[in-house]
């Protein structure tokens, strides 16, 4: 197969063994290339600038970034843009997040090398692809009352390790609604105490500790 008709990709990790590893996978399949790796969401925007891959592989977490960040830059400026997330976490938050920010596909890192090539084939022909067990991961809170923008503000601190007179000064209110607000936050994620309700965001990918 010509060069010019090869699926062309870019991988964008932080991890150099994942990274080394998805390229000689991509590059042992007759119709595909992989033509840049980057190692910050920075870095995969340049990249993706300079040489305008047909598909790109985008981790959720990178060192500088979210991944989720960095599609909406390279979509902002390449709305036609075909990324599909790649991540160890199965969060529905995030899963949600960046789907509804144009992500195409998004991948488990557990999934075997096989399902990793047919996501490709299937995003460069321009079709979307949410594997079953991702489905299934987004449908289960499906309908739940999400956490208020406050709310996550106070898991945040409550995560790091912060007391409630601690969360109150620094948001500049009274303990009393610090109280309140983790009563709401516990009730909405179905915790029994705030470490569970952390522990749960932490796993949905509401909040990053």
């Amino acid at each position: 197969m010509s060069n010019s008709a090869r699926i062309r990709v870019l991988s964008a990790d932080d991890h150099p063994l994942l990274r080394e590893g998805i390229s000689t996978i991509i590059n042992s399949q007759p119709d595909m290339e992989m033509v840049a790796q980057a190692s910050t969401g920075g870095e995969a925007i340049q990249k993706f600038r300079e040489l305008r891959p047909d598909v790109t592989l985008m981790d959720l977490r990178l060192p500088d970034m979210s991944g989720i960040d960095a599609l909406i830059a390279i979509r902002g400026e390449s709305p036609d843009a075909r990324l599909i997330m790649l991540t160890t976490f199965d969060g529905d938050v995030e899963i949600h997040r960046a789907l509804a920010a144009g992500a195409r596909a998004f991948l488990l890192k557990s999934m075997p090398p096989r399902e990793l090539l047919d996501v490709i084939r299937q995003v460069h022909a321009g079709k979307k692809c949410v594997p079953p067990a991702v489905a299934a991961q987004m449908a289960e809170h499906l309908g739940e009352e999400s956490l208020t923008a406050r709310e996550i503000e106070v898991l945040r601190y409550v995560g790091s390790g912060n007391r409630n007179r601690d969360i109150a000064d620094q948001l500049c209110i009274a303990e009393e609604t610090v109280k309140v607000h983790l009563k709401h936050i516990m009730e909405k994620l179905g915790a029994r105490d705030r470490t569970q309700a952390v522990a749960i965001a932490v796993r949905r990918g509401i909040i990053q500790l």
